[in-house]
């Protein structure tokens, strides 16, 4: 029996399967039409509007004139003879002309894969020997890496440069010099809306990253937000990020205005943007977000013109929350819980008052329900695994299926790994990720459990909890604290406040308690358990022999 709930976004709950839905979507778009071709029409539409201001390299474009330009680099690959079962490699940071290549790709209707610039050689080869691209585009900044791994797989293709242009390369300015075909039309997907957009990349905070295959739905439309030609947005994630991919496909549908930096992320760079340009829509991060909020500038910084706050990839503790809501002049702080396999937002939360610590309800599309180890369907406030339903085909780890049947089930659900439960009134809460369980003494227990305590003391700014193994008593926890600017805090400190608010022995910092400058972080900015851990080890002289790890 289905029955709807109060709250938003509306959801309904059928309490037989054991399944909270969030409706059905309806298409924005007619449902024949691909992103590209809906951003082709659009960006005719609005030809004077601006498209994208740069505001490291201090370029303004207007969507006539991106628009033209990813109509040469588009032309310049058919020119090629690239078709679309072909893919396009980009390893790039926000520049001015890498949204002109995304949108050349969506008008030709070839995927491209997009690496992250921060991941290691052996990272980019195995990544590129998946995919096998007839083509890439990369900042010169990682020119010499990128030849060299296409050259170690045997790859005989060329590599155009974004920026900083090694002596002799193909640069992005060459090709945007390409006549455009004349009666230029966006190509029409030979699968339909089935085929592949983009693939990207799985955080790699477990291993090597997959190659996520990203569907050409609308479903990757952020429609519940309403964004208009008056917004302007931001976020600092590149198109290895599904938030990234997500921005530079909605500047394109909804007329906005896109803010990029190419620089390493900088707070007070932030703030001072959020003033000059006004900006009303932002994507974070959590790592991003307690950067700014440690950020000196933050105190005084102007932030109102913002609406939509939006947040997600991983937790963030809710004194950070509660820090940047402080400065926000109206309600606008949403977390919006996405998966990459997903394609595409699963859940936000619109009540932050009323559920602090959720990452909200389903939206329309979406599908969910919790199950246990045996895969059965659990009720509200019962804890399983995080599973989704879309609707629409995926078509998995590109070139690995096998790890595709594992996070996909017969019946099309997505098992997400995370731990969680629903609420009474369909919101959803994330305990932990399953692999992040630790054992002491045969006990299990969640590092989240242990950072929800620490993140509570004033000094703290952010922390990473994990095990190290003691072969008498198994995972023993230990912590990298990052303290707030400005502020004074040691081991010690740390160690007795959690003594004070946690009886339990097991969850005790038995295995002790750095101070670090910065957590480590896996390519798309979450806190990497694993590197952590061993800058941890590394520092204490500690090592970890086997057992339960992370």
């Amino acid at each position: 029996m289905d029955r709807s709930m109060p709250y938003g976004p509306e959801i309904t709950y059928d309490d037989t399967l054991k399944v909270w839905s969030g409706g059905e979507r309806a298409n924005y778009f007619a449902p024949h039409l691909s992103i590209g071709e809906i951003i082709f029409r659009e960006m005719e539409r609005h030809p004077k509007l601006i498209a994208q201001i740069s505001a490291t390299e201090k370029t303004v474009m207007t969507r006539e004139e991106v628009r033209f330009n990813a109509m040469r680099v588009a032309t310049y690959m058919r020119g090629l003879g690239l078709k679309q079962c072909d893919i396009v490699g980009l390893i790039a940071r926000n520049t001015t002309h890498l949204v002109a290549v995304a949108y050349a790709c969506f008008f030709n209707g070839m995927p491209f894969h997009s690496l992250n610039i921060s991941y290691e050689q052996d990272t980019i080869e195995k990544l590129l020997s998946i995919t096998r691209p007839r083509l890439i585009f990369c900042d010169g900044d990682e020119y010499e890496r990128v030849l060299a791994a296409t050259e170690h797989i045997k790859l005989d293709i060329s590599i155009i440069t974004m920026r900083n242009h090694p002596s002799g390369s193909l640069r992005i300015q060459d090709i945007l010099t390409t006549p455009i075909e004349d009666n230029f039309r966006p190509a029409c997907l030979e699968q339909g809306p089935d085929q592949t957009l983009a693939i990207l990349c799985s955080s790699g905070t477990t291993g090597v990253p997959k190659a996520v295959t990203i569907t050409n739905s609308q479903q990757v439309l952020l429609t519940f937000f309403r964004l208009t030609s008056n917004d302007v947005q931001y976020t600092h994630s590149t198109l290895d990020w599904i938030s990234g991919l997500i921005i530079i496909i909605s500047a394109g549908v909804f007329s906005t205005t896109s803010i990029i930096a190419d620089n390493v992320f900088d707070p007070a760079l932030l703030c001072r943007m959020i003033k000059e340009y006004k900006i009303t829509f932002i994507f974070q991060c959590p790592s991003h977000m307690a950067m700014l909020a440690n950020c000196p500038e933050f105190e005084t910084s102007d932030l109102s013109s913002i609406r939509f706050y939006i947040y997600g990839g991983s937790n963030c503790s809710l004194k950070v929350q509660n820090r940047i809501r402080s400065r926000l002049s109206h309600d606008c702080l949403h977390f919006a819980y996405a998966v990459t396999e997903l394609n595409s937002v699963g859940c936000t939360n619109l009540h932050f008052d009323e559920k602090p610590n959720s990452v909200g309800r389903p939206i329309k599309g979406i599908s969910l329900k919790i199950i246990d180890e045996q895969g059965e369907a659990l009720g509200p406030n019962e804890t399983g695994q995080v599973c989704f339903l879309n609707g629409q085909n995926w078509s998995g780890y590109y070139g690995n299926p096998e790890e595709t049947l594992i996070i996909r089930d017969s019946e099309k659900w997505l098992h997400t790994g995370d731990l969680g439960y629903m609420d009474e009134d369909g919101f959803l809460y994330i305990i932990a990720r399953q692999k992040d369980m630790l054992k002491y003494h045969n006990i299990m227990y969640y590092p989240n459990e242990i950072e929800t305590v620490i993140s509570q003391m004033q000094n703290v700014a952010e922390v990473c909890v994990f095990g190290v193994w003691d072969a008498v008593n198994g995972d023993e926890a230990a912590a990298s604290v990052v303290k707030r600017h400005g502020t004074n805090l040691v081991a010690q400190d740390v160690l007795d406040f959690v003594k004070e608010h946690i009886d339990a022995q097991y969850k005790q910092l038995n295995a002790g308690v750095i101070i670090v400058d910065d957590l480590k972080r896996s390519a798309n900015g979450k806190t990497n358990r694993r590197a952590t851990k061993a800058h941890f080890l590394e520092i204490t002289n500690r090592r970890a022999f086997g057992g339960q790890s992370i």
